[in-house]
């Protein structure tokens, strides 16, 4: 075992640790702040939407930079433009523009399409059989991540002579430029194509194979459903419902710790158990969100509610990312990795601009109904790649 695979691992995990800050913090305040200060209702939702635009928009410029320039490059171009980003939200919020928050929070997720390709760096830096446990411990920097995002947007919301949440986003500034020191001690893997695996096939032909598209499905219908609930969670919460700042804060965080607190296990329970079931059982764990959601929620509903969604978005995401891994060759990583990252980040601007769209419209409820139609595509899809998951193609 050389040392390379475990300092690609450590570094991006540290990088990860304030790098991954910068959703939560978004997804805690960033509804908060567009119901002060958007001309309307209705776009109250529209810096996370913005957000995730930025994330799909990018996820194939950053591909494709880093397959010129290597990914020590395009990860510090990243965070260095999260640093701008973080700089530019506490400006428009200092000067209560909805225009300048909303690009702000644009450019913070163009960086997050450079934070999502560390995943694939970590896959390639190790061995096949080691990647659902590597990809495991890197999703733990999510745990970090959940407790001191959030931590930081509450503690520095309220900063004498500036306008509340200013102070979030100059903490969030400070958090990525951690991140960015932390990546200058990050190497390049040099990867060796098998010379046995035959040549670059078109991108279609990869897409079509029914584990490439159980993979997607299974992220893309993670991502959307949980960006769909967890936008418009602190908005009904706090907005609508009553509840302070402290208990949203405490849910959020609560959602986001559930989120990645499984990834102490699920790697080993795809090992064990593999990955149809851990894609099956995050399915389940959806279905039975949106059932303890429903209705009129109290505190501990919403509590509830959101744990589960963040486990079974944990089970729905890892098992797609590693099922990916096992389908496409090396010289195709790129390409996939870019059309995988554009769908999931894609389709969930849908459920994060839905979100305000249906909470306003619809209410709570309606949010939670129209995550249905979407969990029984992933049903679909599972029964139609189930046959083909024994020895998965490459």
């Amino acid at each position: 075992m050389t040392l390379q695979p475990y300092r690609t691992l450590i570094v991006l995990l540290a990088a990860q640790c304030f790098g991954q800050t910068a959703a939560p913090i978004l997804v805690l305040l960033g509804g908060l702040i567009g119901a002060q200060i958007a001309p309307s209702a209705n776009l109250m939702t529209l810096p996370l939407a913005f957000m995730i635009i930025g994330t799909a928009t990018t996820t194939a410029p950053a591909s494709m930079l880093m397959a010129r320039v290597g990914r020590k490059i395009g990860f510090l171009f990243g965070s260095g433009m999260a640093v701008f980003a973080s700089l530019l939200a506490a400006l428009g919020v200092y000067q209560q523009s909805f225009t300048v928050f909303c690009l702000a929070a644009f450019l913070i997720g163009c960086y997050l399409a450079f934070l999502q390709q560390y995943r694939f760096a970590v896959a390639e830096s190790v061995a096949p059989d080691q990647v659902p446990k590597s990809l495991s411990i890197l999703m733990l920097a999510g745990i970090v991540a959940a407790i001191i995002g959030p931590e930081v947007g509450r503690r520095f919301s309220s900063v004498e002579g500036l306008p509340d949440f200013v102070g979030s986003f100059l903490g969030l500034a400070v958090l990525m430029a951690m991140s960015f020191l932390v990546l200058l001690f990050f190497r390049d893997t040099e990867i060796k194509a098998d010379t046995v695996e035959g040549v670059e096939r078109p991108l279609g032909t990869v897409l079509r194979q029914p584990t490439v598209i159980l993979a997607i499905a299974s992220a893309v219908v993670g991502y959307t459903i949980m960006s769909l609930i967890m936008t418009a969670t602190p908005v009904s919460m706090h907005e609508l419902d009553q509840h302070s700042l402290d208990e949203t804060t405490w849910v959020v965080q609560s959602h986001i710790l559930a989120m990645y607190i499984p990834s102490l296990f699920s790697g080993f329970l795809i090992a064990r158990f593999g990955v149809l079931r851990i894609i099956q059982s995050g399915f389940i764990l959806m279905l039975v969100c949106v059932l303890v959601g429903w209705g009129r929620p109290e505190l501990m509903h919403y509590f509830g509610s959101m744990v589960l969604l963040g486990v079974g978005w944990n089970f729905l995401f890892l098992g797609g990312t590693t099922l990916l891994t096992q389908s496409y060759r090396v010289s195709e990583r790129f390409k996939v990795q870019a059309t995988n990252d554009f769908l999931i980040f894609g389709l969930q601007a849908v459920g994060s601009l839905g979100a305000g769209l249906l909470l306003a419209t619809s209410g709570w409820n309606g949010v939670l109904a129209f995550s249905l139609p979407w969990l029984m595509l992933l049903v679909a899809v599972a029964i139609y790649a189930k046959k083909y998951l024994v020895a998965p193609q490459h």
